[in-house]
């Protein structure tokens, strides 16, 4: 029944599949994760504030994040985020569709030829 919630969300939009990835490593703040997903994706996928915090406004209703608790002393303003068990299941649910969605492409003669 957990998979069905994760399944109901497919297909993530990109960010909210590369915020998941960026998290699942550890809690983070916003610019830390602008920062990771740019440098995964060798600058293929920028994410602008605006895009980056209303992915994580909604991510945070679905229940993908939560907000990671304050260390002692961190500033009130900077709030670092951490994925849910229901995001992680999702993560790997969108990256189960995409290795799916790469099969196809392949099968079909879509993908670039491997060197």
């Amino acid at each position: 029944m957990q998979d069905k919630d994760a399944d109901a969300l497919l297909p993530l939009p990109a960010p909210f599949f590369q915020i998941l990835v960026a998290l699942a490593s550890g809690d983070a703040h916003g610019y830390a994760i602008m920062q990771d997903v740019e440098e995964r994706t060798n600058g293929k996928l920028r994410l602008s504030p605006g895009t980056l915090y209303g992915s994580i406004k909604r991510m945070l209703e679905l229940g993908l994040i939560q907000e990671a608790p304050r260390k002692a002393g961190e500033d009130e303003r900077r709030r670092a985020y951490k994925i849910t068990a229901l995001g992680k299941r999702t993560a790997r649910a969108e990256a189960a569709r995409m290795a799916e969605t790469l099969r196809y492409a392949k099968a079909s003669g879509l993908t670039p030829n491997e060197a």
